[in-house]
């Protein structure tokens, strides 16, 4: 466990309210916690007698997985809630979710929501940690952070990295995300994708617009792509999938103008053939696979800090 630092963040709202020591803390935490995962036994008593409820009101496999495996492998109590088999279908509002939750008295609310700010307005009603499992367009800190942990991992470093991030950065709370916590860690953070998928204003967050998908991917030593966010999107923005595929679809050809170590990275699903090539997806630079390992690890981490926060 990591130790000698103070952990003062009762919620993970965003990866805009860590300082890079929060940041590099989490991580160093993250890794202390990993071998867990590898033993015979996976359980340890840390979140003994906790409970954590998961509130998605949005699909999910990978993170509302890895956040139920995390809190159980510290033997935690979670509950899943989804907006399918929630009041929310018979006209409850978010309010009176939430306080209906708090009045049963969890630990930690872990919520995913459409609407970006959700999980702000619910640190309002409830006294549970909350931790933004993703809100609408806005951010996905916990995906950020095992980003961040698996470029750390493969590379040694974060500072002075050249990371492309290529696709639908306007609907991508990913993108937000890793885009605030890379260049916080000082690394370079080039973006690239259709001009209407480019939001206005990216330049303040610290990343650098490109005008070609070689000028992004030219020597990185990061390559993420993005899944097209077909359902926050009320009008097409692009022609076709196929003319995405041709012009911004990352090849074995496009990945080589990358340095020879560069990591191929996604937060999934992929759409494959279509943002990612097959070939590249299953590649030996590809690191997609540590990141839902590292997914596990990084959000164990969270829930310790959370409850730690506390003391």
């Amino acid at each position: 466990m990591a130790t000698g630092y103070q952990f003062f963040h009762r919620h993970i709202l965003d990866i805009g309210h860590l300082s890079a020591d929060d940041i590099d803390h989490i991580l160093n935490t993250a890794e202390s916690l990993k071998e867990i995962s590898d033993r015979s036994i996976k359980k340890v008593p840390t979140l003994r007698g906790k409970t954590i409820v998961n509130l998605f009101f949005e699909p999910s496999t990978r993170t509302r997985l890895s956040f139920e495996i995390a809190a159980k492998r510290m033997s935690g109590d979670t509950f899943n809630i989804s907006a399918s088999t929630s009041s929310a279908t018979k006209g409850e509002t978010l309010i009176d979710t939430a306080r209906n939750i708090q009045a049963m008295r969890p630990d930690i609310i872990i919520m995913r929501h459409s609407f970006s700010g959700a999980p702000y307005m619910l640190t309002k009603y409830v006294d549970a940690a909350v931790i933004n499992a993703g809100d609408g367009t806005h951010e996905h800190p916990s995906q950020a952070l095992l980003d961040l942990m698996t470029v750390r991992e493969h590379k040694g470093l974060l500072a002075n990295l050249k990371v492309a991030i290529i696709g639908d950065i306007a609907h991508s709370r990913v993108a937000h995300s890793n885009i605030s916590g890379f260049t916080k860690m000082g690394a370079q953070v080039f973006v690239h994708g259709p001009s209407t998928f480019i939001p206005v204003g990216l330049s303040q967050l610290g990343a650098t617009v490109c005008s070609s998908l070689r000028e992004a991917v030219q020597d990185a030593d990061v390559v993420m792509t993005l899944r097209i966010q077909k359902e926050r999107q009320n009008d097409p923005l692009l022609p076709s999938f196929r003319e995405y595929a041709e012009q911004y679809g990352i090849t074995s050809e496009r990945a080589s103008w990358a340095k020879p170590d560069a990591l191929i990275m996604h937060p999934g699903p992929i759409n494959r053939g279509i943002e990612l090539m097959p070939d590249v997806a299953d590649s030996s630079q590809s690191v997609i696979l540590d990141q839902v390992t590292n997914g596990v690890a990084v959000r164990m981490a969270l829930l310790y800090l959370v409850l730690s926060s506390e003391v």
